[in-house]
């Protein structure tokens, strides 16, 4: 299943995001905030701040939970985001970037614009009955998360480190 820009953007993000906390910690400074703020095509407020740089970190945990959660877990987790920031679906166009669904207005605080586009993303997922395409890595050292939008549901790690460590490991076991 095709899901639309917009969605699948968020969950890469979120992804990556979550996925930042992992040894090493990817996201320490304020410049790897500014780095992940353009390389996902943010709009509005980035404040380039310590605090907003903390309250970003802060949101790993959480968004771990609903990414990684039952459905109906995922359920309750997106429906307390979007009544805690009183999300308001709109559909926006900006920039190269055709029409797509922002929840909040650019000026609301760059963790919040991430909670909510996540929390809008999931619900595709959730309706579509797709939450099998979010997994735990393969990788039996990782507990990264997976997004798979492969077509054949292929995805078994996180990043190619993971992939080409348990290949190696797996060559190395058939050599013996």
């Amino acid at each position: 299943m095709a899901f639309a820009n917009d969605t699948e953007a968020s969950l890469i993000a979120a992804v990556e995001l979550v996925n930042s906390a992992e040894d090493p910690d990817t996201l320490t400074e304020i410049a790897q905030l500014d780095e992940f703020f353009v390389r996902h095509v943010y709009t509005g407020v980035h404040a380039r701040t310590a605090a907003e740089l903390a309250a970003v970190r802060a949101l790993r945990a959480p968004l771990r939970e609903m990414l990684t959660s039952d459905r109906d877990t995922a359920v309750r987790l997106v429906n307390e985001t979007l009544a805690e920031y009183r999300a308001v679906p709109q559909l926006v166009r900006h920039g190269e970037i055709d029409y797509h669904i922002h929840a909040v207005p650019p000026a609301a605080p760059l963790p919040v614009r991430i909670a909510v586009e996540t929390a809008m993303a999931m619900i595709d997922l959730i309706r579509s009955d797709e939450m099998s395409r979010l997994s735990i890595c393969a990788d039996s050292a990782c507990q990264g998360i997976v997004l798979d939008l492969s077509r054949n549901r292929s995805r078994r790690f996180c990043s190619t480190a993971c992939g080409n460590r348990n290949a190696v490991a797996a060559y190395r076991a058939r050599k013996k």
